[in-house]
């Protein structure tokens, strides 16, 4: 059975870190793109970044760049995201989901449950 198992969300003051972990089972990580998309209460769903299947190319939204970094272990068909210097605005459901290619091109096959991220004083 195809899985994406996220994992690491909580609760976090601003400026806090907290790194997101996407566990995948039922099918063999290698090939495919993995992206993390966001949503927050009352707001549309947002893409947050992608990581190609070699992890040789990624992309981040603007409201995340230069505080998230998405990398992979392929080995461990595993997926993270660090999140650094979080805002409150980065308060939302965090979900992994996989791409229907090797590349990050925005078409998308299989989604997690989501986690839960909040900051918060």
């Amino acid at each position: 059975q195809l899985q994406l198992v996220e994992s690491g969300g909580g609760l976090v003051q601003p400026g806090g870190s907290l790194r997101l972990s996407c566990a995948a089972s039922g099918f063999t990580l290698d090939y495919y793109a993995i992206g993390w998309f966001r949503q927050a209460p009352g707001k549309e769903r947002e893409g947050v970044s992608c990581i190609s299947s070699s992890g040789g190319s990624t992309n981040y939204a603007d409201s995340v760049k230069g505080r998230f970094t998405i990398s992979r272990d392929n080995a461990k068909n595993t997926v993270y995201l660090q999140m650094n210097s979080l805002k409150p605005e980065d308060t939302a459901v965090y979900y992994c989901v996989r791409g229907r290619l090797a590349y990050c091109r925005g078409q998308y096959d299989y989604w997690g449950q989501g986690t839960q991220v909040t900051v918060s004083s």
